[in-house]
């Protein structure tokens, strides 16, 4: 059994490694969307983030990276998880469905200048791509962070960034490496 198990593994660390060296291939993309949230966050916008399970944690954890520190010491940075707050979100639900919890927040806390960070390995998380169309109404900046396929998204964002797989684990792994990145260019890039 244990060499199954340790098969299994290996052939998953193999196949994350082939992802991120695919990954490369993003660079110029998603330095382009470092530098535009940190210009975004200089001018007194906003960066907001979103998505379901998996997506949600990525969402909360690259936005407290923004709010706390990322590798550098600097000021907090306006960064807010939509998935964090359980009473808006409950209420949103209860009342008008899971479908708005994302939007009805972009309606009311977002404005132009600000950018959502709309979080799916699939690409087609009815929620977020209503998020996505609320905040595009609003003149609010919208990047999409997906799988290779990029669903909805990837035609109704203004960026898409598709990572090179279709598989769940490798995209969420991917995810927060290019979360992570963001957040180092925007360290380097709002220090310097």
């Amino acid at each position: 059994m244990i060499n199954k198990m340790k098969t299994l593994a290996a052939s998953a660390f193999a196949e994350s490694a082939a992802n991120f060296l695919k990954l490369q291939d993003l660079a110029e993309v998603v330095a382009s969307v470092g530098m535009q949230s940190a210009e975004a966050l200089k001018n007194g916008g906003h960066l907001f983030f979103c998505g379901n399970g998996g997506s949600a944690a990525d969402a909360q954890h690259i936005a407290a990276e923004l709010v706390g520190r990322f590798l550098k010491e600097r000021k907090a940075l306006a960064a807010t998880a939509l998935s964090c707050n359980t009473s808006t979100m409950t209420a949103v639900g209860n009342d008008y469905g899971y479908d708005v919890i994302f939007s009805r927040q972009i309606e009311g806390l977002a404005k132009a200048g600000d950018i959502l960070f709309a979080i799916s390995t699939s690409g087609n998380s009815k929620n977020v791509v209503l998020a996505v169309e609320a905040a595009k109404a609003m003149g609010v900046k919208t990047i999409g962070i997906t799988g290779s396929k990029g669903g909805k998204l990837k035609e109704l964002c203004d960026i898409c960034i598709n990572v090179p797989s279709d598989h769940t684990p490798r995209i969420q792994e991917m995810h927060i490496a290019v979360g992570h990145m963001i957040c180092e260019i925007i360290d380097e890039v709002y220090v310097a």
